[in-house]
């Protein structure tokens, strides 16, 4: 099909091509314009027959509670009263079904995972944790894709 839309043009683009010939004679430019050409085709071709797979992680952060689908209230600090805190994730676009992770650590410690499904054509989603005296200090949340790509670190700190 690109091929015969090219044929299409080869009139219209014959005379840009003559035109070279006359300020540049020789056959440099014919055999210039063809390997231009068949590179246009087959780099169409390749994003043609493969679009975009992977979703885009727009948004993520450390929050206090999650209102109407949105983060409210982020910080990097959290005090251990407000008992509880969210890490929300934002994609847009989601291609097709498919899932991320929410790893959470204390200092270096692997706490949790949280596996999380997304959908197209764009998807919101959170984890949460439960936090107590003992937890104070430094957190880290990593946020994974399914091809075990770290997307995001998003790091914060408990405190009294």
């Amino acid at each position: 099909m690109l091929l015969h839309g090219f044929c299409l043009e080869k009139n219209g683009v014959s005379a840009i091509v003559e035109s070279m010939k006359i300020i540049f004679p020789g056959k440099i430019i014919n055999t210039l314009f063809f390997t231009v050409v068949i590179l246009l085709i087959s780099t169409a071709n390749v994003y043609s027959e493969q679009p975009n797979t992977k979703m885009v992680l727009v948004q993520a952060v450390m929050c206090e509670s999650i209102e109407n689908y949105q983060p409210l209230n982020p910080a990097v600090a959290f005090s251990i009263s407000q008992g509880e805190i969210f890490c929300f994730s934002n994609f847009d676009p989601v291609l097709k079904k498919t899932y991320i992770l929410h790893k959470w650590f204390k200092k270096d410690k692997l706490v949790f995972t949280m596996k999380l499904t997304l959908s197209p054509p764009k998807w919101s989603s959170f984890s949460r944790i439960q936090i107590r005296e003992a937890d104070k200090g430094p957190w880290r949340v990593e946020i994974w894709d399914a091809d075990d790509t770290r997307l995001r670190t998003l790091r914060f700190s408990m405190v009294d």
